[in-house]
């Protein structure tokens, strides 16, 4: 690793993101997932939603996805 590249993985260690859905400020790199990993290390290619959230609207749409399948029924020809 270069001089360069780990100046720049040192700033993105320093900086923090305010999550969409709940509104925390959390350090960058820790709190939240990559969206591409061929985007690089740019503050850009991290999500603008935390891991908590993300975890949360995940479970909670399997969930729901779940319901569906249970209650159907065939239908009466």
């Amino acid at each position: 690793m270069e001089l360069e590249d780990q100046i720049k993985f040192g700033h993105l260690l320093l900086y923090e993101r305010k999550c969409r859905s709940c509104g925390c400020t959390k350090n960058l790199i820790e709190g939240f997932y990559r969206t591409r990993k061929t985007r690089g290390m740019g503050s850009s290619s991290f999500s603008y939603e935390c891991k908590e959230c993300t975890i949360k609207r995940i479970t909670n749409k399997r969930k729901e996805g779940q319901k569906v399948h249970i209650d159907w029924q065939y239908p009466d020809w």
